[in-house]
């Protein structure tokens, strides 16, 4: 029995004996004025009546209420737990829609490069929302060949739900690419936690030494195709037409049609091995895809040091930039984007 039914019945109790001795005592002390004393003996019998069925409403809203308690408690501590997966799906709206832009970003890497994910995790679970678009990073490597990495990177996906670990052993140029995209399709396959087809409109390939800015990279995409998609910046440095070559393994992006295609096709089943961005784009040359390309030079490029001819200064309108290989230079492109504008001033830190 429930504190609130204990509190209404004694409460139902102490009022039926209250009121019940003083009409006991108003009947003995009014029997000279018996017609008045009777009156007032039913107008108490009824008030009694009356202040037990009040009790028994009270009960029935105690017990809602407290019903409503527990459901409201209970949704918030699913709420809370729920709030540390998909960390770097903070790049999304609130609201999943089936018109929205959906982006997987792979980065490739290595399993032990715990430092450089958890940096990258800064770097991209910092950039704002933005409307319109659903944003997923993950991270890609290999099967796992490490007591330690067991552990570790166990962990890592218990905290933030940003990796993909592929059937395959860790390589560059000898099919990881391939087990990447082909392996997608099934991964993804349709299920009530991917209640849209496709469940990404596009699927990019980035290096870890690349900084991506995602609201150029989504402005970028929205007039574009959504099938048959082939997207980056254009190799040779000289070129500029897309159809000629294949894209940078800075980072290229495809439609999610191009992903299944790899997965179904013998053809890069049969072409593994090679410089993989060098592969991939002759992949699609051998399958006739990709009728829609779009190069994003020179908003893909990479940092000009020491200065090419296939490189220019950081600009603002910038997608992406390659070949960060130390923090120096992270440091120097991220002050560049002024990506700390947003800190809010608190007496909690004092950073000049």
């Amino acid at each position: 029995m429930s504190p609130f039914n204990l509190h209404n019945n004694s409460l139902k109790a102490s009022l039926f004996n209250f009121f019940s001795s003083r009409i006991f005592s108003l009947h003995i002390t009014m029997k000279t004025y018996r017609p008045n004393g009777r009156r007032f003996i039913i107008s108490s019998f009824f008030f009694i009546i009356f202040l037990c069925i009040l009790a028994s409403i009270n009960e029935i809203r105690f017990d809602s209420f407290l019903k409503f308690g527990r459901c409201a408690f209970a949704n918030q501590t699913t709420i809370t737990n729920s709030s540390s997966t998909n960390f770097l799906s903070v790049n999304s709206s609130s609201l999943s829609t089936n018109n929205e832009i959906r982006i997987l970003i792979g980065i490739l890497t290595l399993p032990d490069q715990y430092q450089k994910r958890h940096f990258l995790r800064l770097i991209y679970g910092t950039q704002s929302p933005i409307m319109g678009a659903k944003i997923d990073v993950k991270f890609v490597f290999c099967n796992l060949t490490k007591e330690d990495q067991k552990v570790l990177v166990a962990l890592e996906i218990m905290r933030y739900d940003d990796i993909i670990i592929l059937n395959c052993q860790e390589n560059m140029n000898k099919g990881k690419t391939y087990t990447y995209f082909s392996s997608l399709p099934e991964i993804f396959s349709s299920s009530d936690d991917q209640p849209y087809y496709p469940p990404y409109h596009y699927i990019m390939k980035a290096d870890d030494d690349t900084y991506i800015r995602l609201e150029s990279l989504v402005e970028s995409l929205r007039p574009l195709p959504r099938e048959d998609l082939y997207y980056g910046y254009v190799i040779p440095c000289p070129s500029m037409d897309p159809f000629v070559h294949y894209m940078s393994g800075m980072g290229y992006l495809v439609s999610w049609d191009i992903a299944e295609w790899i997965s179904d096709s013998d053809i890069p089943k049969k072409h593994l091995e090679g410089p993989e961005d060098k592969v991939f784009g002759e992949w699609l040359r051998d399958g006739h895809r990709a009728r829609h390309r779009y190069n994003a030079k020179w908003s893909m490029y990479n940092l000009p040091e020491p200065p090419t001819g296939c490189t220019h200064e950081l600009w603002p309108n910038t997608i992406a930039v390659h070949l960060l290989k130390n923090q120096e230079k992270w440091i120097k492109t991220l002050n560049y984007f002024n990506v700390t504008r947003d800190l809010k001033p608190s007496k909690l830190y004092h950073i000049p």
